[in-house]
């Protein structure tokens, strides 16, 4: 006689059917102590939260008014500007300021819509099977071969001094494919597993067995797969900014580049004009990479640190084999 094993993040109702009621809360304490015990994804999540807080309150840090030409041009660093002015009299530390709410805008909804995008293409197609995965699977392979900054620049050309909603519908269509053959992959080596064939002998609908069985066991695959997306739109969204193919009168890091640019910034000695939303978006890139690492652990145990703490019962050789496993 078998038995049928209830799965850890399963509790049974009261008719006997098994029901999740802590998928969400297991998978949010996964991560958040996977995020705590790393120190470089602890420093990404604090760099992003005050990037987050720049975009939330932006006039309560920088009182000025970025778009305002009412100061005097080219001014170096002082108290009044603590990054100088721009040739044409705007307060670069306020269009810094101001400009990580479109940035940030541009990060999180175009990031959700591609990881979305992707797990919609990439899990429904692997589970789905049959000509549902050749159909799906085609256009993610076509997306996957086609150099993707000149189909973006190729697109948005149609589209001059375009808005902001046009420039993410055309990120998260472009950029969702990489993730969806991640996601498909991890999909396939999943359909086999005794608690999909458990779910599928029980009768569950195949949306079911998506949405409640394979997505929560690949939460930190997808949460990988937001992260890489959003680096990535965030930095094809200011390089189109760069070369003019966004809408210039936006406040955002990219169209600060532009105007840098615009404004020869550089061969005026401007440096800080330029620097400053360059450095800031290397930042929120990093900060979407070290949050990475934490999400690699969740996903491969085998990174998993062990603690080895040294005590005076601790023989030497069993801290050597921690090390080794």
């Amino acid at each position: 006689m078998t038995t049928m094993r209830i799965p850890v993040n399963q509790a049974a109702g009261p008719d006997g059917t098994g029901t999740r009621l802590t998928t969400v809360e297991h998978a949010a304490g996964r991560i958040w102590r996977a995020v705590r015990s790393n120190k470089k994804a602890a420093a990404g999540a604090i760099i992003l939260v005050i990037f987050g807080i720049m975009a939330a309150v932006p006039g309560l840090i920088a009182r000025d008014n970025p778009q305002s030409f009412a100061y005097a041009r080219s001014l170096g660093p002082s108290l009044a500007h603590l990054l100088g002015t721009t040739s044409s009299g705007q307060d670069i530390f306020a269009q810094v300021i101001w400009g990580a709410r479109e940035t940030m805008i541009i990060a999180l909804v175009s990031g959700l819509l591609s990881t979305l995008l992707s797990v919609i293409m990439g899990i429904g197609a692997a589970y789905l099977g049959g000509l549902w995965d050749h159909g799906l699977n085609l256009i993610t392979d076509i997306l996957l071969i086609i150099p993707t900054f000149p189909l973006l620049i190729v697109i948005v050309a149609y589209y001059p001094h375009s808005s902001l909603l046009p420039m993410i519908a055309v990120l998260v269509i472009t950029g969702y494919s990489y993730g969806a053959r991640q996601l498909r992959a991890e999909a396939l080596a999943l359909r086999s597993r005794d608690f999909l064939e458990a779910a599928r002998v029980r009768g569950e609908r195949r949306a079911y067995i998506i949405l409640v069985e394979i997505i929560p066991t690949m939460t930190s695959l997808i949460v990988a797969v937001f992260l890489g997306t959003a680096v990535y739109n965030v930095i094809a969204a200011a390089g189109l900014q760069f070369i003019g193919f966004g809408d210039p009168n936006s406040l955002s890091w990219g169209t600060m580049l532009y105007w840098a640019q615009n404004g020869e910034a550089l061969q005026t000695n401007q440096y800080l004009w330029a620097l400053a939303p360059g450095l800031c978006i290397a930042l929120l890139g990093a900060a979407f990479a070290l949050l990475n690492y934490a999400f690699d652990e969740v996903g491969n145990p085998a990174l998993q640190r062990v603690s080895l703490r040294r005590s005076r019962h601790t023989p030497p050789w069993r801290i050597r084999a921690k090390r080794a496993g």
